[in-house]
């Protein structure tokens, strides 16, 4: 194959960036474009939600420093938006009018949150946090003594609450669910998660869906209503498959689809990040990740199949979370309401580690509170190791 002379990057986030900068460091000498919808050099996303809403920052770390794009003659365009892709004329269209031919694409296009669709759901005064200027306005507003109310008991949601509480806001967490992030850690583990924050004054409405919003608060399904005067919706995001879609680019587990190596249906057409529904060699299955270490572990990647290499993208999936006073990892992917939960350490004293089994091998690991054991867990979570609960307890 071929060295590709010009190389357009779709999206200015994490993964897109990280894209960028590994093309440069495996030696590639042509042209690269990005662009991107935000106006802000390329940002990581973790702090939004963690350490620049509790105020310990006020921005957000940044994925390069600020002369390396130039330095590295990356064509940083910031403040547009792709609004059509030409696979066959190997073009994309922005918000500006201009054309930018490419030999190869590579699709960041990231997430966008997601709103309830009820009656209300669209008010601009509800809150989501996916910007700096979404964190950065949300922190305004989580003040010491107002009432904040969160729609959605997953990552984002409980961050939020962590957040609010340290600034004395009194919280109050909506969803249907039964426990928070029972979905991605189980029923035992969700029960971590609620003790943790009902013990830090949060109160909980689990179990209950949302049938509207109003300028004052949340309309409950159980004919009950919560005023707020801060309401954050937090029920996940939506990948931006849509200029994908309009090219006729296969699509799978609401993503783009991607085989081992991040390449698309599309010839020369790469896609990394939020969006890509990733063939996984390691896990045997499509699967689609959104969070910050896939979009840098597929950004960085990608750079290799973009200039010829077959190399699959093999990496485990990594998350992590601080809230109050309990720090986590999480490694692998895990059926949380199947696998087999085992724990080693102690659960009520929030030191533990917990594995997750499936036919006897490790499918996913987390530690909490304790940060000596990284390197071995990773270990067992990339070999599917076969271990009996015995051991691992």
């Amino acid at each position: 194959m071929a060295e590709p002379q010009r190389i357009v990057i779709i999206g200015s986030g994490l993964a897109g960036a990280a894209a960028a900068g590994a093309l440069r460091e495996r030696g590639y000498a042509g042209d690269l474009v990005v662009l991107g919808r935000e106006e802000h050099r390329p940002y990581e996303l973790p702090a939004l939600s963690k350490q620049l809403l509790l105020g310990d920052v006020d921005e957000p770390d940044r994925v390069h420093e600020p002369d390396f794009y130039d330095d590295h003659r990356i064509e940083l365009r910031l403040g547009v938006e792709v609004v059509r892709l030409d696979v066959g004329g190997h073009a994309v269209e922005d918000s500006t009018g201009v054309t930018h031919s490419y030999d190869r694409l590579i699709l960041a296009t990231g997430s966008t949150p997601r709103r309830l669709p009820v009656p209300g759901g669209e008010l601009p005064g509800l809150r989501t946090l996916r910007t700096v200027e979404d964190a950065l306005a949300l922190r305004r507003e989580l003040t010491d003594g107002a009432v904040v109310v969160i729609v959605g008991a997953g990552w984002i949601g409980c961050e939020v609450a962590a957040a609010a509480r340290r600034h004395g806001a009194s919280v109050t967490v909506v969803d249907l669910v039964d426990l928070p992030l029972r979905r991605v850690l189980g029923p035992r583990m969700g029960e971590v998660f609620r003790d943790l924050h009902a013990a830090h004054g949060v109160r909980w409405r689990l179990g209950v869906g949302v049938d509207g919003f109003t300028e004052h608060g949340v309309r409950l399904a159980d004919g009950t209503s919560l005023t707020g005067d801060v309401v954050v919706v937090a029920v996940g995001a939506a990948p931006n498959t849509g200029l994908a879609r309009d090219a006729g680019l296969g699509l799978a587990e609401g993503g783009v689809a991607v085989d081992a190596a991040l390449r698309t249906s599309a010839p020369d057409v790469f896609a990394v990040g939020d969006i890509a529904a990733h063939d996984h060699p390691r896990l045997g299955r499509r699967v689609r990740v959104e969070h910050w270490a896939n979009a840098k572990g597929q950004g960085e990647h990608v750079a290799g199949p973009v200039l010829g290499s077959d190399e699959p993208y093999e990496a485990s999936p990594y998350f992590f979370t601080d809230q109050y006073d309990l720090g986590m990892e999480y490694r692998g992917l895990a059926d949380a309401e199947r696998d087999e939960l085992v724990v080693r350490g102690d659960v009520d004293a929030r030191e533990f580690t917990a594995f997750w089994l499936r036919e006897g091998r490790v499918q996913a690991a987390m530690n909490v509170n304790q940060w000596d054991d990284g390197e071995a867990l990773q270990l067992l979570v990339d070999a599917r190791a076969e271990v009996t609960p015995e051991q691992l307890r």
